[in-house]
């Protein structure tokens, strides 16, 4: 190799490891922030949270995960049983349906089935149409409660369960369960014993995730007026203006994701796969009749219908009679904000999770795994924690600086970070550089060695390699992360409504303040756009779910 040819490869693998370091480190400081800030607050804050909130905010905290890690694994582990073991008519289109409540957000679903659902709504007022009854001749379930908040949250996250849990069953041999019948168990009493056994770690893995993101919500919670972490975070920093307090409160939460994050980590890194003997075979699926095919469908076809068909349809209905025109001056506005965020927070999201996975492939150690593990970590902390710990610091800096360009200067320079558009895109960053990174190093995989020593041995460096070899061998993972993190950010609320600049509304925005003056049929106008943008991703993954069979 030409002598120039080494220090421009020891260049492009500094600026490398440099750039997946700085990630790695911005990662982290909303953490760090977060962890200095409740410190600071003093223990007199701390006993008046324990006096006042705190017990009730982890009480129904913990009551929301618990009703949603149920309904997910309920309603995801008997759909992809059914659709992946059985047939029935219907079964390959459902196979594919399941998947479109990923679409929606959980606060969309809130909005709908409130203009459904409560007592004004057309289901209330045909009762007592029908019976006569007076408002309390009459019990109704309240929508706008923790069990309301819970089936609207489960509606929209079980996909989480039901891709990962269709996957394991696609991979299981069908030796294991014939063995079991053989034995003399019953088809329950074998997928009881064999079947869910063997898809445990993904099945877990599904429902961490769906947890992961019952905890972060607020939109729904907030709407319903749950008292949970994420709504009392932005409660104490705007309504109390008790930065110590949301500092708190958000540390709170934030060791909870964290130990939800660690004990996902452990439990995929207890799990063994085996790769199938030559003996191996797959299971056919068995053909159900009659009222066992009927209640195959009924049950499959049951989250559909609640979680994206109903929905739809209820919100097209309630944006046709609104007065919201979404060509108008204003609309086009929160349209162009919204796709400016995503469009700048995607391709910031997606070169980060290349700087971060390029270099572990080129410099696997601790440094690159170290790097790679803390830049995964947003995705365990939710929105309204990453706000507060990027605004303790930034506001810091900010109030620092234009003190002594005063005193120097006498120049006021402002809030020259704090408030800014390129924060929040940095929050986005955060939050969903785990996502990115996912599809990024999944479409790695199929990259073999030999082609980075080929392209070495061609005099490429490093970043010649990334650019000549990868890039174009990868872009499809690449467009997929662009477009899963673009939607992401279009439905993400808590920490846009915390660190949007003055004036700045998203769609998302639009839609919960909307729905916070109850006027539904207008937030429904912002919703089905949001809900537009985000069969994108969906339709992405639909078609790879037809391909899996």
């Amino acid at each position: 190799m030409p002598e120039t040819a080494r220090p421009r490869s020891r260049d492009g693998l500094r600026l490398l490891a440099i750039a997946a370091i700085l990630v790695a480190c911005f990662c982290a400081l909303p953490m760090l922030a977060v962890l200095l800030a409740a410190i600071s607050g003093g223990t007199d804050t701390v006993q008046h949270l324990l006096d006042t909130v705190l017990l009730r905010y982890t009480g129904t905290t913990l009551l929301l995960v618990a009703l949603v890690s149920t309904g997910t694994f309920m309603i995801g582990v008997g759909a992809a049983w059914l659709v992946t073991m059985t047939r029935f008519p219907g079964a390959r289109m459902l196979e594919i349906a399941l998947v479109l409540p990923l679409a929606f957000p959980a606060y969309v679903l809130a909005y709908a089935y409130t203009h459904v659902l409560d007592h004004p709504g057309i289901v209330q007022a045909t009762l007592r149409d029908v019976t006569g009854w007076g408002p309390r001749d009459y019990w109704f379930p309240e929508i706008r409660s923790v069990s309301g908040a819970a089936a609207m949250l489960v509606l929209v996250l079980y996909p989480y369960v039901y891709l990962l849990a269709r996957a394991a069953f696609l991979q299981q041999s069908g030796t294991t369960f014939l063995a079991a019948r053989a034995l003399g168990s019953s088809a329950w009493g074998a997928f009881l014993k064999v079947s869910l056994p063997l898809a445990r770690p993904a099945i877990a893995g599904g429902v961490l995730l769906a947890v992961m993101e019952t905890i972060a919500d607020f939109g729904t919670v907030a709407y319903f007026s749950v008292q949970t972490f994420a709504t009392g975070i932005y409660t104490s920093w705007f309504t109390l203006f008790d930065r110590a307090g949301a500092a708190q409160l958000a540390l709170c939460l934030l060791s909870f994701a964290l130990l939800l994050a660690m004990l996902e980590r452990v439990q995929r890194g207890r799990a063994k796969y085996h790769d199938p003997t030559r003996r191996a075979q797959r299971l056919p699926p068995a053909e159900l009749r009659g009222w066992k095919a009927a209640a195959a469908m009924t049950l499959c076809g049951i989250p559909v219908l609640f979680g994206a068909v109903l929905p739809v349809i209820v919100l097209l209905f309630m944006g046709i009679g609104s007065d919201q025109d979404l060509l108008s001056p204003r609309y086009l506005g929160f349209i162009r904000n919204s796709v400016t965020l995503a469009g700048v927070a995607a391709a910031l999201t997606v070169l980060a999770a290349i700087s971060v996975g390029f270099f572990r492939r080129l410099k696997p150690g601790r440094l690159s795994s170290g790097a790679a593990y803390v830049a995964r970590l947003g995705y365990a902390v939710p929105g309204g924690v990453i706000a507060v710990g990027l605004l303790v610091p930034f506001a810091a800096f900010d109030n620092a600086l234009d003190a002594w360009m005063r005193a120097t200067f006498d120049i006021s320079t402002g809030l020259l970070i704090t408030g800014s558009i390129w924060l929040l895109v940095l929050a986005y960053l955060v939050r969903f550089l785990a996502a990115a990174l996912g599809a990024y190093e999944g479409g790695q995989s199929m990259v073999h060695a030999n082609m980075d020593a080929a392209a070495r041995s061609l005099g490429q460096t490093p970043i010649g390699t990334l650019r000549r070899v990868h890039l174009p061998i990868l872009a499809p993972s690449l467009l997929t992360a662009l477009l899963i993190v673009f939607v992401d950010v279009m439905k993400e609320l808590p920490a846009t409504l915390i660190m949007r600049p003055f004036n700045y509304d998203t769609l998302a925005v639009q839609a919960y303040r909307l729905a916070s003056d109850e006027r539904l049929d207008g937030a429904a106008v912002p919703s089905l756009v949001i809900v537009a943008m985000g069969l994108l991703p969906v339709i992405l993954i639909c078609r790879q779910v037809g391909r899996q069979r």
